[in-house]
């Protein structure tokens, strides 16, 4: 496989991307020199690009997370062990500024391995390496703690659907659980949804798809899985697995995206990025060196197209090669049933266009 890459700019070669890199309208990035930039993305195409930098006094954060409308951020600090919150100011659609707005009392001892804020708005979660996972409202209230029973936590997240909690850690299993609201949208309570089991071993990352139909997990066993997760538990439906995959391990845990039609895994072990095939688990191809150091963030952009990836004092965008080639099974396994002439004609054009855009890779 090509090593299909390019870097986002020369400016983004000098930003530490130790926090999630969220490719919104403002992307923004974390540094250790206690700094956050914030730029528009709408200017990368130019020398010249607008953008704002924000000092964290004394500290630096080690995770990052926007506002659902974008009117503000939040970050996780190192040192103090606090979340602290930004407000940013717009003059015509255009950042002009971004000032502290509120520093959240210290709930955590240990390392934070979890930081986000949910898709809808309705709550922030925070886990350490322990076992304590926090859910609060958006000014800093704790509603709920949680002992994610994981012995040691090594991940959590909140799926993008903005309905549940997910951890990993020392357990096989992947504990998700459902942050419930009324319906006048006061906080009720956080309740388990169900488990993702199969693995040998602990489980190291886990990614999803959009609407949280699927999930993808990692583990120390050598393994990695796709889940469906489109279920409604309440009824006692469980979810099942889909694939099973194998991949080589690093010296440091690996770092997985789902891409958001679920044809393809991204698996990041120290410098290397591999893409797999869901549908039959095989390995497609591998980057390999995409940077000097260990990636620590990657993720698929919304069309499916491209895969962020950060680590090394660089953003960097691959090509997600991968993805025209399961574009095209899935396209012909649909021919091969019984579809409108209108469908025909729409998956004729996909497996075209596909073919097209991997002949530029020499594919």
């Amino acid at each position: 496989m090509p090593q299909a890459m390019f870097t986002v700019n020369k400016m983004l070669l000098n930003l530490c991307t130790k926090g999630n890199w969220h490719a919104m309208v403002m992307p923004a990035v974390v540094m250790f020199d206690g700094s956050v930039i914030l730029w528009d993305i709408r200017d990368l195409h130019i020398k010249d690009h607008r953008n704002i930098r924000v000092n964290i006094e004394f500290d630096y954060a080690s995770h990052i997370a926007w506002s659902p409308d974008s009117r503000g951020f939040v970050v996780h600090t190192v040192q103090e062990n606090r979340i602290m919150g930004y407000k940013v100011e717009k003059k015509k659609d255009v950042i002009a500024s971004a000032v502290h707005a509120i520093t959240f009392d210290k709930v955590h001892n240990e390392e934070v391995v979890g930081f986000g804020i949910s898709s809808n708005g309705k709550f922030m979660m925070s886990c350490s390496s322990k076992t304590d996972m926090i859910i609060y409202d958006l000014k800093g209230q704790v509603l709920e703690r949680l002992d994610t029973y994981l012995m040691s936590t090594h991940m959590a997240k909140i799926s993008p659907c903005g309905r549940f909690v997910v951890a990993t850690g020392f357990s096989p299993d992947v504990k998700v659980m459902e942050v419930c609201f009324t319906k006048n949208g006061d906080f009720k309570q956080v309740t388990k949804a169900f488990e993702l089991t199969g693995h040998n071993s602990g489980v190291y990352d886990v990614a999803f798809t959009p609407d949280t139909s699927h999930i993808a997990t990692i583990s120390k066993d050598g393994t990695w899985k796709l889940y469906h997760t489109n279920i409604n538990y309440t009824r006692g439906e469980s979810p099942h697995v889909l694939e099973t995959g194998s991949y080589t391990p690093g010296a440091n845990p690996p770092r997985i995206a789902l891409s958001p039609n679920a044809e393809v895994l991204a698996v990041a072990c120290d410098a290397d990025v591999a893409f797999y095939d869901t549908y039959t688990g095989k390995l497609f191809g591998t980057v390999e060196n995409v940077y000097n150091n260990t990636i620590n963030y990657i993720s698929f952009d919304p069309s499916s197209q491209y895969l962020f990836v950060g680590g090394d004092r660089a953003v960097r965008i691959l090509h997600n090669v991968c993805g025209y080639s399961t574009s095209i099974d899935s396209c012909t396994r649909l021919l091969a049933t019984k579809q409108t002439s209108a469908t025909v004609e729409r998956l004729n054009k996909t497996i075209q266009d596909c073919k097209e855009k991997l002949a530029k890779f020499e594919l």
